[in-house]
This record gives C-alpha cells, sequence and structure tokens, in this order.
C-alpha cells in the first residue's frame, strides 16, 4: 500500500578532501549529518559529491545516503540515491530508495523523498511501498 509522510529535519555539513576527477577538475566532497523527525523518527549520514561549471548557476550532485530510525512505527535502515541538477539556476532534484536496501521491519522499503527548503528549515515528504507485515 502506497503511503506519504510529512516531516523535519536538521542537516549539519562538514568538508572533506575534494576528490580530483583529473585535468584540474576537483569534485567537492562533503558529509551530512541528519535527524529526521515525524513519522520518519532517524539519523542519516549522507556523502555527496559535487561540482560546478564555468556557467554561473549549473553544477550537479550525487549522494548516498543511510537512514537509520523508525518509519510509522517500523524499525530497521535503508540506503537513498540522491542525483541534483541546477541547469542555469533551474534546480532538479531526485531522492530514491535504493531498491532491496531496507533492513529489519523496512525490508522490502520503496520510494522517492521530496526535499523542501524554507526561511532556512528542512522538510521532507517521503511517498513509499513497504510489504503488509506478516
Amino acid at each position: 500500500m502506497a503511503r506519504q509522510v510529512n516531516g523535519e529535519f536538521e542537516v549539519k555539513r562538514t568538508p572533506e578532501s575534494g576528490c580530483d576527477l583529473g585535468d584540474g577538475v576537483v569534485a567537492g566532497h562533503f558529509r551530512f549529518d541528519k535527524r529526521f523527525h515525524g513519522p520518519l523518527d532517524a539519523t542519516a549520514v549522507v556523502h555527496m559529491l559535487a561540482v560546478g561549471t564555468e556557467v554561473e548557476g549549473s553544477a550537479a550532485y550525487v549522494a548516498i545516503e543511510r537512514i537509520s530510525g523508525s518509519l510509522d512505527g517500523r524499525v530497521g535502515a535503508f540506503l537513498t540515491q540522491h542525483n541534483g541538477t541546477l541547469d542555469r539556476g533551474v534546480p532538479t532534484l531526485t531522492v530514491n530508495v535504493v531498491p532491496d536496501s531496507g533492513t529489519g521491519e523496512l525490508r522490502g522499503l520503496s520510494g522517492r523523498i521530496i526535499i523542501d527548503i524554507a526561511d532556512g528549515k528542512h522538510f521532507y515528504t517521503f511517498d513509499y511501498e513497504l510489504p503488509t507485515q506478516e
């Protein structure tokens, strides 16, 4: 059964050593520690690689995140994959649950997370599906 939950989360960013892509291009590497509140009551660690271009407002990032805690009372962990672009100032972002990454009571989890930032606060909308508990 498809479900949707919403809540807020805090983020702490820590720069890591950059990654050399060759020819003088370096991808920024960042670690994010998150704390989710609401129906997703969890902590997360994210590792992100980001690059910009010579064109102002054009950039991209990819990231892998491990989220551990509870989702609507079901305990476990899962991974998400982030893919973000900024195309001359127009952002797009997808954050998908990595298939078959759920553990514990979150085994079989699938879904997508939408992130919104308003007035300096971070919010999530998580559309997900889980097999019925036996």
